[in-house]
């Protein structure tokens, strides 16, 4: 017989701080991670508490928990933490995973420093900043000032200041940094500020290269997976044809289902393209485009119009009569993700 949802929560909580005790007393930390160092159980106590409360406000019980239970695993000897929190539903399956992974995986999530939304946003994109996992750096991906939002690895920050201490910083982020897939019991090395020092001033002319299998990752990690299954199936025909070759940035119009679909229908591949437009469209393009503009879609005998769900407004669109609900969900130099409440009708010709 199935639990509740609150009873399973319990059960996950239980599970995951049963894991972080046996890290606490079975588990050394690896070699190469950073010295930790114990905090006064006064100072912890009161850390707790506040922490805590305001993570215990939102979706984020399970990282209250764990920081009630192994604090050290977050504070460092720079006394400046940045925690970035996953939500308990991006967290609920990983009681099965190994222990010391769970470990390394907030350790990917803690930075050895304060950094405040208001100071965040003052990073340029691209800018790597150093983890607790020593050796591995996350990336702010994307950065927008007018509307204060941004990204870490193409994660949004969902919840800024949750928490904002004289040492200690808390952000709630959508999902996890790196996949829940370990390897060899350790974190996947991201490729996100891996290749930074390899860059030179002449990459800036060579074409960029839309990376697909990414956009896939980000569509089914985040529930669109039927539409991933329906991109990925469609995905050899859309990169061989002529139209789409000279492609060097698309916007993906996220529908969380494909209406059951078949990947083996012809008609699957007029869908996919219908929801991918040939140019790279930021929630800011759209609010400098005027009501009812026009845009190009993958398929070349069908735009679709963008338009102002409130002519007063310059952030609430529609594309073809649909809601944008998710604007700038996820986006990198060769595309961008925006939710849409449902599927997009195919005009009959």
């Amino acid at each position: 017989m199935g639990c509740c949802s609150s009873d399973c929560f319990v059960y996950f909580v239980l599970s995951v701080a049963l894991a972080f005790m046996a890290i606490s007393t079975t588990l050394r930390s690896p070699p190469d991670s950073e010295t930790t160092i114990p905090i006064a159980s006064s100072s912890s106590s009161l850390l707790s508490i506040n922490v805590s409360n305001a993570l215990r406000k939102s979706n984020f019980k399970a990282i209250a928990t764990l920081l009630h239970i192994s604090p050290e695993i977050f504070i460092t000897s720079s006394s400046n933490t940045t925690l970035f929190a996953i939500d308990d539903s991006s967290l609920f399956n990983t009681s099965s995973l190994p222990p010391l992974f769970l470990k390394q995986l907030l350790q990917y999530h803690t930075l050895p420093l304060r950094l405040p939304m208001n100071e965040l946003l003052k990073k340029p994109r691209g800018t790597c900043l150093p983890t607790l996992l020593h050796h591995k750096s996350v990336e702010i991906s994307t950065v927008d000032k007018e509307s204060r939002t941004a990204e870490v690895n193409h994660v949004r920050i969902s919840h800024p200041d949750m928490f904002l201490g004289d040492s200690f910083v808390i952000h709630g982020v959508l999902g996890p940094f790196s996949p829940l897939q370990p390897h060899r019991d350790h974190i996947l090395q991201s490729s996100l500020c891996q290749s930074d020092t390899n860059k030179t001033t002449s990459d800036e002319d060579v074409p960029v290269k839309i990376d697909w299998n990414r956009i896939i990752q980000l569509l089914s990690s985040n529930g669109f997976v039927p539409f991933a299954i329906g991109l990925h199936s469609v995905l050899n025909r859309i990169v061989k044809d002529d139209h789409h070759k000279n492609l060097t940035g698309v916007t993906i119009l996220a529908t969380p289902n494909l209406v059951s679909l078949s990947s083996a229908s012809p008609f699957l591949y007029e869908v996919v393209r219908h929801h991918i437009l040939v140019q790279r469209l930021t929630n800011k393009d759209f609010a400098s485009m005027p009501d009812r503009a026009s845009v190009k879609t993958l398929d070349p005998f069908q735009d679709l119009i963008i338009s102002r769900r409130n002519v007063n407004s310059s952030r609430d669109f529609m594309v073809s009569g649909v809601e944008i609900v998710d604007p700038d969900m996820f986006s990198s130099t060769s595309f961008v993700i925006h939710g849409i409440s449902h599927t997009l009708e195919i005009p009959l010709v």
